[in-house]
């Protein structure tokens, strides 16, 4: 049940391939060095070996509690989440204002994969609290901001976001709570469901921001607001006054994340829910999509993170596991192409979610305007790809290694079956991947006539041209070609299709445009990492005088810098010729045109 990570992967792709410790050019970052990250790499790792990673399983198996209308979070969640505030984790990545470290999201997004990888359920805490706060940051008052923000950074206070209703799913315009204007503030109406950690025992008051319709406002979604709406009122020197008539109606029993309470909170019963309006009326969803859509890059995250850990179980069990004349099952060929699919989909996930982090690292820092808005963009469109293509293959990361495992991956003794139960919301929540999928084609690729997907093609098609030719990659780089060019083609259908009036065809096949998308990015990811380890690989085989393969594959076996960066080049190669290759039967679907499923009775 041990929390198991490539470390020395992890410190590949931050020092080696993205070089985050050059985001010191920037006057934010200027005080932060290599040394700097790397300390704060180990403290979390450590943190999350010796913390979160022994409450994974129990949290699991206890649960929480619902006794006489209070959360009871799972034993040792309260302490681990107090050390977690302390070391100032909460508001790692946010400004210093109001107690943030100010680090770069790069090495944010590292210490994610482990401490969601040591105990998701535990982070969804900590995670909506954060999410919470810098919202309240960037736009409420200045006076709201000052009295909230430094409470819950320090994980004095905790928050959520209240967005669901049940009439009101995806469809966020159809909520029907309402506001009510008085001389103190607003009084609020209504009930919310499915609202992770909105109720719990780990600290002394929960700040919810809670989407409602102020009396006589339209209806539909612009017609929302958003208010901070605390559990318990709290005085102007911040100690706690009356709860403010917020009642936990009941948590649910769910699949997975057993250590998250999931609760039904309702809002004024007595008509005594005081809310504090954030920003400007009827600018609500505006401002909530800031919070869903930094959750949406930690949710494809998820995938990674458990996907990735139940890729190192997997492995590891494979070598321990002896089966027939006396040989582990990792030398079966059948059991070597999961183990690699595996391998592929981690490192090329973790590529992706870091890079794009370091993108928004860049794009919020960089001075020249046409940079910013560049990198900014990249980080845009591949959001929804972050999210979308990394949650569905992270759950299917933990089938492969349930897979591996045989039967015993079906049994709660081994870790895997709970790998499995955990990552599947990740698809579901923050919006369904099917949301993510039209916000691609609707929103991103649109945006600015096209102007995010032109860049992201043109820098993929320079980046294949330069290296077309390359001595030992150029078959691998005519394949990237390839599937770039049917990604353009694939662009191009759908929009022409719905340009002409057609929108359900772009619809239906905006999922696997997504999916095109994801194995596309990953396919050029691994390979721009090959580029970077190849000629490492071979300055170690110059140095140890291997010049014949023998020699080669003995310096890889016994040299464990050697074997990595041979392993990230076949690591690459694989993807391409044995996992790149969807993208194209994706692809043809789209080529296709078949409208049957719009026309299926059903």
């Amino acid at each position: 049940m041990n929390y198991l990570v490539d470390e020395r992967d992890t410190q590949f792709t931050l020092f080696e391939y993205l070089q985050i410790q050059k985001l010191s050019q920037y006057a934010a970052y200027a005080q932060f060095s290599e040394s700097d990250y790397q300390m704060l790499s180990q403290e979390a790792l450590k943190f999350t070996q010796k913390e979160l990673a022994p409450l994974n399983q129990k949290s699991d198996r206890i649960g929480c509690q619902f006794v006489k209308g209070q959360v009871m979070s799972p034993p040792g969640f309260k302490e681990a989440y107090h050390t977690y505030a302390a070391n100032g984790f909460i508001g790692s990545d946010v400004p210093t204002t109001y107690g943030g470290q100010g680090l770069p999201i790069s090495i944010v997004i590292h210490f994610a994969e482990l401490f969601m990888g040591g105990c998701f359920s535990f982070m969804m805490f900590p995670g909506l609290a954060r999410g919470a706060a810098h919202l309240i940051e960037n736009f409420a008052s200045k006076d709201l901001a000052e009295f909230y923000c430094p409470r819950i950074y320090s994980g004095e206070w905790a928050g959520t976001m209240c967005l669901t209703e049940a009439q009101a799913g995806s469809a966020v315009g159809d909520i029907q709570s309402t506001a009510k204007k008085t001389e103190q503030g607003y009084l609020l109406k209504g009930q919310k469901i499915f609202i992770s950690c909105g109720d719990q025992d780990i600290t002394s008051n929960i700040i919810h921001l809670v989407l409602a319709r102020i009396e006589g406002d339209p209806p539909g979604s612009k017609g929302i607001s958003l208010f901070i709406v605390p559990k318990i009122r709290a005085n102007a020197d911040g100690s706690l006054g009356k709860p403010n008539d917020v009642r936990t109606v009941n948590i649910e029993e769910k699949m997975g994340i057993h250590g998250s309470p999931t609760c039904t909170l309702a809002f004024g019963d007595h008509d005594e829910c005081l809310g504090y309006l954030v920003g400007e009326a009827r600018k609500g969803l505006n401002y909530m999509f800031q919070l869903m859509n930094e959750a949406r890059l930690m949710t494809g995250m998820q995938g990674l993170s458990i996907g990735g850990n139940a890729y190192r179980h997997a492995l590891a069990y494979a070598k321990e596991r002896i089966q027939g004349q006396n040989t582990s099952i990792i030398h079966y060929p059948d059991v070597k192409r999961m183990l690699a699919t595996l391998k592929a989909y981690s490192e090329g996930m973790r590529a992706l979610l870091y890079k794009t982090g370091h993108f928004i690292d860049i794009g919020r820092h960089e001075t020249e305007p046409e940079k910013k808005i560049f990198y900014q963009g990249l980080a845009d469109l591949l959001t929804p790809i972050c999210k979308a293509f990394c949650s569905d293959i992270g759950f299917k990361m933990t089938e492969l290694a349930m897979q591996v495992y045989g039967g015993y991956g079906y049994i709660s003794e081994y870790p895997i079956e709970q790998m499995m139960r955990d990552v599947k919301i990740s698809s579901i929540y923050e919006g369904t991947n099917g949301i993510q999928a039209l916000d691609l084609i609707g929103r991103k690729m649109t945006q600015n006539n096209g102007e995010l997907f032109r860049n992201f093609y043109s820098m993929a098609d320079a980046f294949i041209s330069q290296n077309i030719s390359h001595s030992t990659l150029h078959a691998e780089f005519s394949a990237l070609k390839k599937a770039l060019d049917t990604v353009g083609k694939s662009a191009m259908k759908i929009g022409e299709i719905a340009m002409g009036g057609d929108a359900p065809f772009a619809m239906l096949n905006a999922s696997s445009f997504l999916h095109c998308m994801g194995y596309f990015t990953l396919g050029g990811l691994l390979l721009e990492q090959a580029l970077l380890a190849l000629p490492k690989l071979e300055k170690l085989w110059a140095e140890a005088n291997a010049t014949v393969e023998e020699t080669k594959f003995a310096l890889c076996e016994n040299n464990s810098e050697a074997r990595y960066y041979e392993g990230k080049v076949k690591t690459a190669r694989f993807y391409i010729w044995n996992l790149l290759p969807q993208l194209f039967a994706l692809a043809q679907c789209i080529q296709n045109e078949d409208r049957s499923a719009l026309k299926i009775r059903f």
